[in-house]
C-alpha cells in the first residue's frame, strides 16, 4: 500500500483531481463552509487563550491546498486582523504538491498571505530556526492513507504476480493485532511515529483530523480501491490489481483506539472522538449558515445548504467520518 500511494510514481505523489471530476469525494471538495468552521474554531482557540496570536496553522498533506485556504479566506471575514499574525504552514512531502499549493494560494491571496512549507513535521521544533511554540494542527482523511499490513489467521500478506497470499510473519505486527483484538483485517503502519514527531514539534499544540471508521477494530478486511467514484472490494477475484496499481487510491477504515494510544503514548491528551456532524455542529457550523443566510440571496444559500447537508447529514458523511482530537499544554 504505502508503494502503490507514495512510491516512485505513486497515486499521491503528483496532483489528482478530488471530487466530480476524480476518484472520490472528501469533505473539503464538498463544501468550503468545512474549512470555514475550522476557522471559527481556530478564533475561538485564540480567544480563549490556548492559542497565541502569533501561532502556527499547519495542514498536514493538504493535496491542492483547498483546505487550508477555506481557513484563511473564513479568518478574512471572522477575524482579519489575525492574518497579520498568525502563521500558515503546510506538511508536505512532494515537490510538485508544494508546487500546485503555493501556485493555488497566490492565485488565491496573492502576495496578502505568507504559505510556508516543510516536508516533514520533524523540520518543526520548539526552538531554533524553524521554531513552533505555539501551533494548531489539522489533517483531513491522513490516517487512512497509512500504510497497513494484511493480516489473516497470524500471517501477513504479500502480492505476488497480481495475487495475494498470507505467507510472511511479523512479530510486531502480531503484538498490535493481538492488542486489538484482531486475527482479519488491516494493522496501521506509522501512527506511533506520526504522534512522536508532532509531540516534539510544538511546545503547545491542539491537532484535530478527520477520517472514517470506528473506535474499536473491525473484525474483518475493510481494505478496498477508489477508481472514478466506484468502489473495487480489494479480495475479488474480478479485480485486475496489477491495473490499478498506483492508477487509483487505495485506503481502508481507521481504528480510532489504535491513534489514540499512539499520541497518548507519545506525550499528547486525548480530547474527543467526535461523529463529524457532532463536531461541526458543536465548533458553530450553522451559525456561519445563518451568517450566509442574511447577506446573500436566497439562490446561493439554498446551493450553500444542500452542500452543507452532505457534510452533515448521518446518512451522507456525517456520521461516518469521524473527527479526532488531542492536545499538548
Amino acid at each position: 500500500m504505502n508503494e502503490w500511494l507514495y512510491g516512485n510514481e505513486g497515486y499521491y505523489t503528483n496532483y489528482k483531481q478530488i471530487g466530480k471530476e476524480g476518484d472520490f469525494f472528501t469533505s473539503v471538495s464538498t463544501s468550503k463552509f468545512f474549512g470555514g468552521t475550522i476557522a471559527k474554531h481556530i478564533i475561538s482557540l485564540v480567544e480563549e487563550g490556548f492559542l497565541e496570536k502569533d501561532a502556527v496553522i499547519c495542514e498536514i498533506g493538504a493535496h491542492h491546498g483547498y483546505f487550508l485556504a477555506d481557513v484563511v479566506e473564513f479568518i478574512y471575514t471572522l477575524s482579519p486582523e489575525l492574518l497579520e499574525t498568525l502563521n500558515f504552514v503546510i506538511i508536505e512531502r512532494f515537490d510538485t504538491l508544494q508546487e500546485q499549493q503555493r501556485n493555488y494560494f497566490k492565485d488565491s491571496f496573492g502576495d496578502v498571505i505568507s504559505l510556508t512549507h516543510y516536508k516533514s513535521l520533524s523540520e518543526l521544533t520548539p526552538v531554533g530556526h524553524c521554531a513552533c511554540k505555539n501551533a494548531f494542527f489539522v489533517a483531513n482523511e491522513i490516517f487512512d492513507a497509512f500504510g497497513c499490513e494484511l493480516l489473516y489467521d497470524g500471517k501477513i500478506a504479500s502480492v505476488v504476480n497480481g495475487k495475494i497470499e498470507f505467507d510472511l510473519e511479523d512479530e510486531n505486527i502480531l503484538k498490535k493485532a493481538k492488542k486489538y483484538h484482531k486475527n482479519k483485517g488491516e494493522i496501521a503502519v506509522g501512527y506511533e511515529e506520526f504522534a512522536k514527531e508532532m509531540v516534539a514539534s510544538a511546545e503547545k499544540f491542539e491537532f484535530m483530523s478527520f477520517d472514517y471508521g470506528e473506535m474499536m477494530a473491525r473484525p474483518d478486511f475493510s481494505i478496498r480501491i477508489y477508481k472514478n467514484h466506484d468502489v473495487f472490494p480489494f479480495f475479488d477475484e474480478n479485480v485486475k490489481l496489477n491495473e490499478l496499481f498506483k492508477n487509483s487510491d487505495i485506503t481502508y477504515d481507521v481504528t480510532f483506539e489504535h491513534v489514540k494510544d499512539a499520541f497518548v503514548e507519545a506525550g499528547a491528551e486525548f480530547v474527543e472522538l467526535e461523529a463529524q456532524m457532532r463536531a461541526l455542529v458543536d465548533m458553530g457550523i450553522l451559525e456561519l449558515l445563518e451568517m450566509l443566510r442574511i447577506n446573500v440571496d436566497e439562490k446561493i444559500y439554498e446551493q450553500e445548504l444542500q452542500k452543507i447537508k452532505l457534510l452533515i447529514m448521518p446518512n451522507f458523511l456525517g456520521e461516518r467520518f469521524k473527527m479526532i482530537r488531542f492536545r499538548k499544554q
